[in-house]
């Protein structure tokens, strides 16, 4: 067991130091890790120190470390399990063990212990104005990996070290830590805290808070109780896995039956204020990666559109781009491009309409 908590924190230590962003462990496997640039990479080919074999056996005493004794029972039973792993004065790591076929498998994703602020992420001054709002549904969405909670994170500080508020925080796991500052914050974890994302919000009503930010929108129940509060004069932060703004609003309503989703339409169409969907996609100096966004707003205009049943037309929207702030996933990557931020060839990996897009550089 000793070495296997040493050799924990040596690793650990290893990947916040060279703020890579995850670290995979497999029975009968090379460990890896997800480099600057988004790819996997063996870590033995970078860290010059000999590792354990990763036997089923030392993996497995690897999980026992960092689970307590419910906890691996949870895990044994249930085949996977979520939590966060702190090495001492260092970093955060979220994490996941799962069964798999070749045994067991942890994936860790850093979590800095340092909260970015908007301007270290390159979020519009537009954004502060948002979160001085009173109530509206906020969504952050894109794929694993995209920075959702760094975003989320960074507005959340934001509020805390400027104005005077109740903020709830329910998570699965709970990944930035805060400090209350000028507002008095409260995280939640679900299992630890709390059974369920949707009896965590429902008890948010009671708890008088100014701003709640649920780690992930996951069914109706959560989407609906969710709502409910940016309804009734609620600051609401949220994230979704979607490909873009225009599906995050057909994905929300979808996840309703048919005889629910009218009602489901008009409530979203009076509560959401912005979708922010992001990626990170390489620099053109391949030794980082760039966040390439897309930003809806909820106008007048959208809004109609959403209650209508017409969301393909938002495309159309964001391509005019009338509300200062909008902007089309296609145009941001072209902005990167002018800028030599990013190559021809990863603006045309990543843009929906390629053959447009292609058309503008050629």
């Amino acid at each position: 067991m000793f070495w296997a908590k040493k050799f924990l924190e040596e690793i650990l230590t290893y990947i916040s130091e060279n703020n890579f962003s995850d670290l995979h462990l497999t029975s009968g496997r090379k460990a890896r890790i997800r480099n600057r640039i988004g790819d996997l990479e063996e870590i033995e080919k970078i860290w010059e120190k000999k590792l354990v074999d990763f036997t089923k056996e030392n993996v497995f005493e690897i999980i026992k470390v960092m689970l307590t004794e419910e906890d691996l029972e949870y895990f044994l039973k249930e085949k996977e399990i979520d939590f966060s792993y702190k090495i001492p004065d260092k970093d955060r790591f979220r994490v996941n063990c799962f069964f798999d076929s070749s045994g067991y498998s942890i994936a860790f994703r850093l979590i800095t212990a340092d909260i970015p602020t908007m301007e270290e992420l390159g979020l519009w001054e537009w954004i502060k104005e948002m979160c001085k709002k009173q109530k509206w549904l906020i969504l952050v969405t894109w794929p694993t990996g995209s920075w959702k909670s760094t975003n989320l994170a960074s507005m959340i500080d934001f509020i805390n070290k400027n104005y005077k508020k109740h903020i709830i925080t329910i998570e699965d796991p709970i990944e930035f830590a805060f400090e209350s500052d000028k507002s008095l914050i409260h995280q939640r974890e679900v299992w630890a805290h709390t059974k369920s994302f949707e009896r965590a919000i429902k008890s948010a009503l009671r708890e008088d808070p100014d701003v709640i930010m649920v780690g992930e929108m996951r069914d109706s129940e959560t989407i609906k109780s969710a709502i409910t509060l940016a309804e009734t004069g609620h600051i609401v932060f949220s994230t979704l896995h979607t490909n873009d703004s225009v599906q995050t609003v057909d994905r929300i309503v979808d996840v309703f039956p048919s005889s629910q989703q009218a009602q489901i339409r008009m409530q979203l169409s009076q509560s959401l204020i912005w979708i922010i969907s992001q990626r990170l996609v390489p620099r053109s100096d391949n030794k980082w990666r760039i966040a390439v966004r897309e930003i809806l707003v909820a106008n007048e205009a959208v809004r109609n559109l959403i209650l209508s049943w017409k969301t393909h037309q938002l495309y159309s929207i964001l391509e005019v781009g009338k509300d200062n702030w909008m902007i089309l996933m296609d145009k941001y990557l072209l902005a990167l491009y002018a800028k030599w931020l990013i190559t021809k060839e990863v603006v045309l990996a990543y843009a929906r309409d390629k053959d447009s897009v292609e058309l503008m550089i050629s």
